[in-house]
């Protein structure tokens, strides 16, 4: 696996790295030697936050986690990484999707953990045209993280959503 390391407001030192190496190296076997790991570390205030990114064909594999030790951090963000990829393989196997960046023999192996994907709650509701300014606020008014409404100008499906730092997105159907 090729590691691709940096930090913001903090100095990624010899001893952080090597955690990097030893936590999420445990990683490789499910991985091919090519994949590339994107480990950024940053300290917020009080909070030491890591994030892993590794991309693969088809799909991102995106873990972060916060603390007050970047060690902690790093623990903890091993973990979650390493439950995605048994979802994900249990995903590929079941939709017979290619996994280039996976190691085979992981591919192959058997984990016969309870983590499919369990739908508990439909919601049916009437999709009323709006523009996106209302759509924010009506998806406020409900409390939600996001909201699907059709677009009154292009008369598509549209979905707004809340980001970090008090933003909106807005996603549209490329056609």
């Amino acid at each position: 696996m090729r590691y691709i390391i940096s930090g913001k407001n903090i100095e990624v030192t010899e001893g952080l790295k090597s955690a990097v190496y030893e936590k999420i190296g445990k990683l490789e076997r499910y991985f091919t030697p090519d994949t590339e790991i994107h480990v950024t570390m940053n300290v917020e205030k009080e909070r030491q936050k890591i994030e892993v990114t590794i991309p693969m064909k088809g799909t991102i594999i995106r873990a972060e986690q916060s603390s007050n030790d970047m060690y902690v951090s790093i623990d903890l963000v091993e973990e979650i990484i390493e439950r995605q990829l048994r979802k994900y393989k249990n995903k590929i196997i079941e939709q017979k999707q290619s996994a280039a960046s996976l190691n085979q023999s992981f591919v192959e192996d058997d984990y016969s953990e309870d983590d499919s994907i369990k739908i508990i709650r439909t919601k049916k509701f009437a999709i009323k045209p709006m523009d996106p300014e209302e759509a924010c606020v009506q998806m406020e008014l409900l409390g939600h993280n996001f909201f699907v409404y059709r677009n009154a100008d292009t008369d598509e499906v549209n979905v707004v959503y809340k980001r970090k730092g008090n933003t909106y997105g807005l996603i549209e159907p490329e056609i």
